[in-house]
């Protein structure tokens, strides 16, 4: 498990490191920049012979990229520095690593104005030491000429730290913003590589470690994180040989009305393929001969409906034995917003405490009493899209987009509920206070259906008896690595909801007997750690 860190957090950690512990700024700054040339020279094998332009701001990111070049020269590289301003405005530590490569003889270039026929001519590739993670306002002047001319560059652009120009916090370009091609931050990720559009513009993320000791982290209270492969393999349920169906759980999915009903079928079936033990549909009784066809493996309720084919009111009497028979509920897909089905979702909230996955309409009967989430006695997973999170939260759609993390983590605090904002990437927050950021998925999965799929999957755990905090972030991470997999065999214009529910099986089998040999391919989409 990675920590993922605020600007001000990272920051912390460097002042805890250097005040209390004596780790000098120096010593941070030159295992940074080790790692990071050891970084690049792999990357862009063989090092020795090539031409590297690295352009160096005045601060601390300038620094990093005097070490990185006095490590890459001695690799055998041609390394070429250009400070944006004058040698005098270079202090502290930074300062000392401009020295050292002055002392020995490493061409540096001195730069007021930028011509980028002259200072990215003839290299290989470029570093982007220039602004680092502690920017502020939007870039002007000659940096945003730089990053102009870079991003029309055709070579590759490596980034320490951060692309220059990147909100940290918020993943949004400050004006203009690099667009790496790899990037290698010091310490921690920062929130705002894995948001987008911020994700895109750090290329591949890689992590220089920089040595300090774990204690120093558990004085500073963190709360977001990213699971590395052997976590979730870690989080998989146990399957005991001598186990028998009721022993992986009982799930009742409440779903479905006219026209709707194969969100109801895509559920069912995703949360057997998660492993559930067994399955009932509560549906209207007026589907029950279509789910019975289309749902061989699963049981069905039929229940009173509406005159448009959805659950009354009356249906939650109705039900009472399967209610009492389940172990985990999974309450909204394809439901519909009639009046009388949402009385019925009331009555599920208020009337029973079962642990609980509730999306799509179950959630948009929710949103003119919310309090019914803070209320409910049993463990609930809610998992809105953008537009349903807004309807329950009163947010707008750009209000969200803008502060998705503290708007999940808010929500979960106030109503005590594990909040699964689905989008790229999807949130997850725990009503403690964590928030977790899955890695997995891919455009092609932004197709009707596929959040059923998803609600099935993490019902199907939470009836394996995981909590709900594991069950959401596991559901979320099988999901999209089994929308990955089938854009991997079908590209994803085309792919469906059903790809994604048919890749489920394979996906866990593949996780599940991942050894330490695999892991290291299967992390490739990951940031990756510079031990």
């Amino acid at each position: 498990m990675e920590y993922i860190l605020s600007v001000e957090e990272m920051r912390k950690v460097d002042a805890l490191a250097i005040n209390k512990l004596g780790i000098t700024g120096a010593i941070l700054m030159e295992n940074a920049g080790l790692k990071s040339a050891q970084c690049i020279a792999n990357r862009f094998d063989p090092i020795a012979g090539k031409s590297i332009g690295i352009i160096c701001g005045k601060g601390n990111n300038g620094g990093d990229g005097f070490v990185i070049g006095r490590h890459l020269s001695q690799m055998g590289a041609q390394v070429t520095f250009s400070l944006v301003g004058k040698f005098a405005d270079v202090s502290g530590d930074a300062k000392v690593n401009l020295d050292v490569a002055r002392n020995l003889g490493l061409t540096i270039h001195e730069v007021q104005n930028w011509n980028p026929a002259r200072h990215l001519r003839g290299f290989d590739l470029v570093i982007d030491a220039l602004l680092g993670t502690g920017l502020k306002g939007d870039v002007s002047g000659v940096y945003a000429d730089i990053i102009g001319s870079l991003n029309i560059w055709q070579k590759p652009v490596v980034s320490v730290d951060a692309p220059s120009g990147l909100d940290c916090d918020k993943g949004r370009p400050l004006g203009v913003c690099v667009k790496s091609d790899l990037t290698i931050t010091m310490g921690n990720v920062k929130t705002g590589m894995l948001l987008y559009p911020g994700r895109e513009l750090v290329g591949r993320l890689f992590i220089a470690d920089l040595n300090v000791p774990s204690s120093v982290f558990e004085q500073i209270n963190l709360s977001k994180y990213f699971f590395k492969p052997e976590d979730y393999q870690k989080l998989l349920p146990p399957r005991p040989q001598d186990a028998y169906k009721n022993k992986f759980g009982k799930l009742l999915v409440l779903a479905g009305s006219r026209g709707l009903s194969g969100a109801a079928v895509l559920t069912s079936k995703a949360a057997l393929y998660s492993g559930a033990g067994m399955v009932i549909l509560g549906c209207p009784q007026g589907l029950n001969s279509v789910f019975e066809e289309k749902l061989t493996e699963v049981m069905t309720d039929p229940l009173p409906e509406t005159d448009v084919g959805s659950l009354t009111e009356s249906a939650f009497d109705a039900v009472e034995d399967s209610l009492q028979w389940s172990d985990v509920l999974a309450l909204g897909p394809g439901l519909s917003t009639h009046h009388d089905t949402v009385r019925f979702v009331h009555r599920v909230l208020t009337e029973q405490s079962r642990p609980i996955v509730i999306d799509a309409d179950g959630l948009n009967n929710l949103a003119e009493n919310t309090k019914l989430l803070e209320d409910y006695k049993g463990e609930t997973i809610i998992t809105p899209h953008v537009g349903e999170f807004s309807r329950l939260s009163g947010l707008s759609h750009d209000e969200i987009l803008r502060s998705s993390v503290e708007a999940v983590e808010r929500f979960a605090k106030t109503w005590g509920v594990v909040v699964l904002l689905k989008g790229a990437p999807t949130i997850i927050a725990d009503p403690g206070g964590a928030i977790y950021f899955n890695p997995s998925g891919n455009s092609g999965m932004a197709t009707a259906g596929a959040g059923d799929v998803l609600t099935g999957i993490i019902a199907g755990f939470l009836a394996q008896k995981l909590s709900a905090i594991d069950a959401a972030v596991l559901g979320a991470f099988v999901h999209g690595l089994a929308g990955d997999r089938a854009a991997s065999l079908l590209g994803q214009r085309g792919m469906v909801a059903g790809d994604i529910l048919e890749q489920t099986p394979q996906t866990l089998a593949d996780l599940e007997n991942m050894d330490k040999d695999s892991l290291a391919e299967y992390s490739e989409p990951f940031p990756i750690r510079l031990f």
